[in-house]
């Protein structure tokens, strides 16, 4: 079944043609990636297919199927700040979501007709089940605290909620950009299990080439504004493409030399041509455009030399340090080597950024101490990007830090240049920033740390809305790289090229040191971590132990006033553990400030001292039923 069409499609940007003449089908079931280099119109192609922005071109066709629902996760966040996160997960304009809310409405308005209406409508719609689905979506993208202002969310948890409420949504046909920025691994990994059911339709942008391979059946290529299709997942789709270029540059050969041989013959031709010297000249109008195409292969050419690095780089000595109940690290020792490419993993809130921070010396250990050898100096890509004025030039930003680059004996590179190398052409570099697109953005950031000559370099999800050309060659760049590296990602088959072994964050400040890539630990991840849930699960079966508080013979006995002290208390005890979530979600926010850092700190230490005083004092009541 055909979902959309899209016919003889053109669209401009100002004087830029991002594509001209473009036909896409996507069908049932379809799977369909779409691969360009950024500011090429990715986001725009989306945006049409969600029905935002129109189609241009006089025999230009949009066809949507009828009534078919469609969900778009776009880059930015838009959710509605007052909120529960559960009331905005479900503000939908699903009909199985929107079944179950006119249910509880009936029901709390007794309204005996509505309700049995409701019940029907939910038994057609199959969505008595949607609540348990709306609670595990959340639960696997680590959104735990339903009862939370949206408001109070970080950024990346902002995104999570965003992708949940798209899946939550049950649509026909999902557009997805950049579904896998601020997710950890595990939900990474969960999120591929989730598209691949049959049922879903699915168009995105990704940068994720594992998430490329193993979810896709169909790649668009969007190149010299020009749409192919290619039938197939990632790995099929490049040695397609391959293909095709070798045959493209086989041409381009023929080309030149008939061109040539034409341009002798067109040369030695009298001014005035009768009609068969005509039509050779049309002919050798084509031959002409044919022959000085040029096949695109542009790619980021990184030149920047970094400087030396002595013997002593960074040591860590019996590293502790924790905020309030989070241990980030738990007697960490280690000693960095000339030329170590490290990769740092981790599920969200673990403290990857706090462990980056403590090796920068940004923050302080509690116990322990860092040792930054004299030689280092840091370069660190961070998340959060470059803060620049939106006025200001692509030129402008690089010659703030340098008129020219220092390269080997004693050459150098003009800003004018480098920008080049970087993709950026000398009438982009007159563009302002605020009209870059966001991976055009994070390349002109990325160009920003490398100009300074660092030795050891820091990279914090650096993949992040890079297009894959640019990984590509930042991939070549940082297999070369002399100094250290060390690297915050996602992005499986990006750490498996570059790194050599991997620190694995673990809650409690466990940091274990694996030598090798990603994908080697995941085949051996359970001798590192063993499953500790069936060691559990036995004990349980084999000898029960019913909680507590839910005793209700134990209760019976409790006197009334003792009885309402528990009650009480397991109502404080829960909105302490609430707040306890909160604050562990903020330690995860990478642009926490030190002194926000210490607030949170200290809040964390007076709540867990609240929570084991009211857990004795629970203790102690209950253990007035015991001595009768």
């Amino acid at each position: 079944m055909n979902y959309l069409t899209i016919e003889n499609a053109s669209k401009t940007f100002g004087e830029k043609t991002l594509f001209k003449d473009l036909n896409l089908s996507i069908n049932e079931g379809d799977k369909i990636a779409l691969v360009a280099k950024n500011g090429t119109g990715k986001s725009t192609l989306l945006k049409i297919l969600n029905g935002e922005e129109s189609v241009e071109g006089e025999q230009a066709k949009i066809l949507f199927k009828k009534d078919i629902n469609i969900a778009y996760l776009t880059q930015e966040s838009q959710l509605l700040d007052e909120l529960s996160v559960l009331d905005e997960a479900l503000n939908s304009d699903s009909p199985q979501i929107k079944a179950i809310q006119l249910y509880e409405k009936a029901m709390l308005a007794k309204d005996q007709e509505a309700i049995q209406d409701a019940i029907t409508k939910i038994e057609d719609l199959k969505a008595w089940d949607i609540e348990a689905k709306v609670k595990e979506i959340l639960g696997k993208l680590k959104i735990l605290n339903l009862d939370q202002k949206v408001k109070h969310l970080s950024g990346g948890q902002k995104k999570r909620l965003s992708l949940a409420k798209v899946l939550i949504s049950n649509p026909d046909f999902l557009i997805l950009d950049e579904p896998t920025n601020h997710l950890d691994l595990e939900m990474i990994e969960w999120l591929e299990e989730f598209l691949q059911q049959p049922n879903l339709t699915v168009f995105m942008v990704t940068h994720d080439r594992y998430f490329l391979e193993r979810v896709c059946n169909i790649i668009i290529d969007l190149d010299e504004r020009k749409l192919a299709s290619f039938k197939g997942n990632y790995s099929e789709y490049l040695e397609k493409k391959a293909s095709i270029q070798m045959t493209e540059q086989a041409n381009l050969a023929k080309m030149k030399k008939l061109y040539s041989k034409e341009l002798n013959w067109i040369r030695r031709q009298p001014k005035a041509r009768g009609t068969k010297a005509k039509s050779r000249v049309d002919k050798f109008d084509e031959i002409k455009e044919k022959a000085h195409q040029n096949i695109t292969q542009d790619e980021v050419e990184f030149v920047i030399q970094s400087e030396r690095l002595g013997s002593k780089i960074l040591e860590a000595y019996y590293v502790h340090k924790s905020f309030g109940d989070l241990k980030v690290l738990n007697d960490f020792y280690y000693k960095f080597k000339k030329g170590e490419k490290i990769g740092v993993v981790g599920p969200n809130g673990v403290g990857k950024s706090s462990f980056i921070k403590l090796l920068t010396q940004q923050i302080q250990p509690d116990e322990g101490k860092v040792v930054v050898g004299e030689t280092v100096k840091f370069g660190i890509f961070a998340q959060d990007g470059l803060e620049l004025s939106e006025d200001q030039r692509v030129i402008d930003v690089v010659r703030n830090i340098a008129e020219y680059i220092p390269l080997e004996k004693g050459m150098k590179l003009t800003a004018t240049s480098l920008l080049e190398k970087f993709l950026f052409s000398r009438d982009q570099q007159q563009v302002y920033y605020s009209q870059l697109s966001g991976g055009e953005k994070r390349r002109l950031y990325l160009l920003t740390v490398l100009m300074q000559n660092p030795n050891f370099l820091i990279l914090d999800e650096p993949t992040n809305d890079l297009d894959i050309v640019t990984l590509n060659v930042l991939e070549e760049y940082l297999r070369s790289f002399t100094g250290c590296l060390l690297i915050i990602s996602h992005d499986r088959y990006f750490m498996d090229k570059i790194v050599d072994h991997i620190f694995i964050l673990r809650p409690g400040g466990i940091i274990k040191d694996f030598n090798g890539n990603y994908s080697e630990f995941k085949l051996r991840e359970k001798e590192f971590f063993p499953d500790k849930s069936t060691e559990k699960k036995k004990v349980v079966e084999v000898e029960p132990a019913p909680a507590p508080q839910k005793n209700i013979d134990n209760q019976k006995k409790l006197s009334y006033k003792d009885k309402h002290r528990m009650d009480e208390i397991e109502k404080l005890l829960a909105k302490n553990e609430k707040r306890k979530d909160e604050i562990t979600e903020k330690f995860s926010d990478s642009s926490l400030s030190s002194d926000k850092m210490s607030e949170l700190s200290k809040e964390m230490g007076i709540l867990m001292s609240e929570i084991e005083d009211l857990e004795m004092e629970w203790m102690e009541i209950a253990d007035k039923v015991s001595k009768n």
